[in-house]
């Protein structure tokens, strides 16, 4: 059992916060899933973090540069600024965010208005820095059934 603090922001502990989700309850909103995945990045954890990535993405990710920048950065705050949370099957949404880092640059601070799918239960970042090769009469890459261009196309392009 963990007594420190979440680095999601929400002043809990991180057994009662983000820890649920990287243990693998299912984050039951865009917005919880988001502040797992900062806390993820803090704590090192990135199977977690590709494992949250839209399946169909996973592939396309760079394990060891993803790995370098959470080990090589000091985590400084997640700021939420909105959550928009779409109606439909599947369900989408977009969390705004500004997070905060330090490494051997200097700080940073990065805004972002990233996009979300729930599907088979289970909420998922879609990743706009991995490709797809995708044509919007395409069955859609979070496998809801539906064409591309009826479901997530317009959340690739944000």
């Amino acid at each position: 059992m963990s007594t420190s603090i979440c680095p999601c922001g929400t002043g809990n502990l991180l057994d009662a916060c983000c820890g649920h989700y990287h243990d693998g309850v299912a984050a039951p909103s865009a917005e919880t899933l988001m502040r797992s995945r900062y806390s993820a990045y803090v704590l090192g954890l990135i199977d977690y973090l590709i494992g949250t990535t839209l399946p169909v993405q996973q592939p396309g990710l760079d394990r060891q540069s993803i790995a370098a920048w959470s080990a090589q950065s000091t985590w400084l705050g997640l700021e939420i600024e909105q959550s928009e949370v779409f109606g439909g099957q599947p369900e989408h949404a977009f969390v705004t965010f500004t997070a905060r880092w330090h490494d051997a640059d200097g700080e940073h601070r990065h805004r972002e208005r990233s996009s979300f799918v729930q599907s088979a239960g289970r909420w998922y970042f879609i990743d706009p820095t991995v490709p797809l090769k995708v044509g919007r009469n395409d069955a859609c890459p979070c496998a809801s059934g539906l064409k591309f261009k009826k479901c997530c196309a317009s959340y690739f392009a944000q």
